[in-house]
C-alpha cells in the first residue's frame, strides 16, 4: 500500500527554504563604472568628497547679499563674471556678481536672483527687481552626498542613475559580483525550434521551443552567462548526460519540462541519482511542478608546484544548484519570476528581494477561488484599475504578452468587482 503523499508546500515556505540554500557565491571583479549597469556592488562606496564640493548656483542669474537688496528696483554694482569651472573674489557691499548655473558662489553672497528678475541698466550696474530671499537658488556643498557616507551599499543592483552617482564621486572602476553561470536546456521529444522546420511542415504533436527563448532573454536581463545545451530527448540516459555535463562549469543548471510525474518526465528521479532533491511540487497555480535540488561534481585536486605527482588535496565533492521548471510557458515564466529571479539575486549577494505589491481594484469578478495560491495575469486600464485575460490557462503564453503583470489571489479567494487586490508588475519582477 502507498503512503500517503505530503501535502504541497506553500510558495512562502518554499521560497524560504530555497533562499535558505542561496549562499552568496565567493568571486568579484573589477569593471569600468560605464559597464556595471545590472551589476551587483560588491562593497560599500563611500564618499571621499562633498557632492557639491562647494556652494554653488543653480541658475543663471546675479549672485549677491541680501542685505544690499532691501526693496525692489534696487541697483547694484556687477563687479565680475563667474562662468562654471571657475571662483570669484568675495563681495563687497553694494556688489553683485555675474553667475552661471553650477558656478561657486562668491563669499560673502548669500542669495542668487535668476536673470528674469534682473534688469541691465548699463555696463557695470543691474536692477534687482524682486527682493530675494537668504539661500534662494544656492545648491549647498554636500546637500546631495556628504564626505565620508557611503553612497552606494554592498550589495546594491546597480542601475543608471546608481552609475552616475558612482562617477559623481569619481569612481571610473567598481568591484562587483562576479556573474553567475547558468547552463539552460529543455527536455521533451515534442519540442522544435524555430528556423529548424517550417510551420506548415510541422509533424503532428510538435510545437516550437518557446520557453528556451523567454527564460534565456531573463537570465541575460539578470546579469548571467548562459550556456544553452539545447533540447535533451526524453531519455533517462540523456537526461543524466546533460544534467551531469551542465553540472560542470556552472553554478546553476536550470531546465523546463520533464519535473512532473508522467512516464517520460525523466529530471526528477535523474537528479535524485546524481545528487540531491531538495524541494518538488508547490502549492501555487501556474506552477506547481517546480523542482529544486543539487547535482553532485567531484573536483579533481591540482598538483602542488614542484611536485610531481603531489596534490594539495584530496578530490573533493562540490555541486551545481539545480532549478527545474515546469514545461508548460506560463508556468514556466511565472515560476521563474517567483522562485528563480530572487535565488538568484541572492547568489549575486543583492540585499533587496521582495517585489513592490501595489493595492489596485480589480475591474473583473472571479466568481471560484483555485484550490492553490493563483496567480492571474492582468493589465492596468486608464481607469487605473486591472482587467483580466479571459483564458488563464497555463499554455496560454499571449496572456503573458498582453498582461503587465500578476494578481496574487489567495487559495480559495473569490473577487468582485472594485475588490482591492496585491498586484505584482512583471517590470518590477523582471528589474
Amino acid at each position: 500500500m502507498n503512503a500517503p503523499r505530503a501535502p504541497l508546500k506553500s510558495l512562502d515556505q518554499a521560497l524560504a527554504e530555497l533562499l535558505a540554500q542561496a549562499l552568496p557565491l565567493a568571486g568579484t571583479e573589477t569593471v569600468s563604472t560605464f559597464d556595471a549597469d545590472g551589476r551587483v556592488l560588491a562593497q560599500d562606496l563611500v564618499s571621499a568628497l562633498h557632492v557639491p564640493p562647494q556652494d554653488n548656483s543653480s541658475m543663471d542669474g546675479y549672485a549677491l547679499r541680501c542685505a544690499d537688496v532691501p526693496a525692489a528696483g534696487t541697483v547694484l554694482r556687477v563687479t565680475q563674471r563667474i562662468p562654471a569651472g571657475q571662483h570669484g573674489q568675495p563681495l563687497k557691499i553694494g556688489e553683485a556678481a555675474r553667475i552661471f548655473t553650477g558656478a561657486p558662489v562668491p563669499a560673502g553672497a548669500d542669495a542668487i536672483v535668476m536673470q528674469e528678475e534682473c534688469e541691465v541698466v548699463d555696463e557695470g550696474r543691474v536692477r534687482v527687481n524682486s527682493v530675494p530671499d537668504s539661500g534662494q537658488w544656492i545648491r549647498c556643498a554636500g546637500e546631495d552626498v556628504t564626505r565620508g557616507v557611503v553612497v552606494l551599499a554592498r550589495g546594491q543592483r546597480l542601475n543608471p542613475a546608481a552609475l552616475g552617482l558612482a562617477a559623481g564621486i569619481g569612481q571610473s572602476q567598481l568591484t562587483v559580483a562576479r556573474r553567475l553561470r547558468v547552463a539552460l536546456f529543455s527536455t521533451g521529444d515534442e519540442l522544435v525550434m524555430p528556423g529548424d522546420v517550417p510551420p506548415e511542415q510541422m509533424p503532428p504533436g510538435a510545437i516550437y521551443n518557446s520557453n528556451r527563448f523567454f527564460l534565456r532573454a531573463l537570465l541575460q536581463r539578470l546579469g548571467c552567462e548562459v550556456t544553452d545545451f539545447g533540447i535533451v530527448p526524453d531519455q533517462r540516459a540523456a537526461t543524466l548526460s546533460a544534467l551531469r555535463g551542465a553540472a560542470h562549469g556552472h553554478d546553476l543548471v536550470l531546465t523546463s519540462g520533464g519535473v512532473s510525474v508522467g512516464e517520460e518526465d525523466h529530471i526528477k528521479p535523474a537528479v535524485e541519482q546524481l545528487g540531491e532533491l531538495d524541494l518538488w511540487q508547490i502549492s501555487m497555480k501556474p506552477g506547481k511542478p517546480f523542482a529544486y535540488g543539487k547535482i553532485h561534481r567531484t573536483v579533481r585536486p591540482e598538483p602542488v608546484e614542484g611536485l610531481a605527482g603531489a596534490s594539495t588535496s584530496s578530490a573533493r565533492t562540490d555541486f551545481a544548484h539545480f532549478a527545474g521548471l515546469p514545461g508548460n510557458p506560463v508556468s514556466s515564466y511565472v515560476t521563474f519570476m517567483l522562485l528563480v529571479r530572487p535565488f538568484l539575486l541572492k547568489l549575486q549577494g543583492v540585499t533587496q528581494l521582495e517585489p513592490v505589491r501595489m493595492a489596485l481594484p480589480a475591474h473583473f469578478e472571479l466568481k471560484r477561488g483555485d484550490k492553490r495560491r493563483e496567480f492571474l495575469r492582468v493589465r492596468r486600464n486608464i481607469a487605473g484599475g486591472l482587467d483580466l485575460f479571459p483564458n488563464q490557462s497555463s499554455g496560454v503564453l499571449t496572456s503573458a504578452v498582453w498582461g503587465d503583470g500578476l494578481v496574487d489571489n489567495p487559495a480559495g479567494q473569490t473577487i468582485a468587482k472594485g475588490d482591492a487586490v496585491q498586484f505584482l508588475a512583471f517590470a518590477e519582477l523582471m528589474a
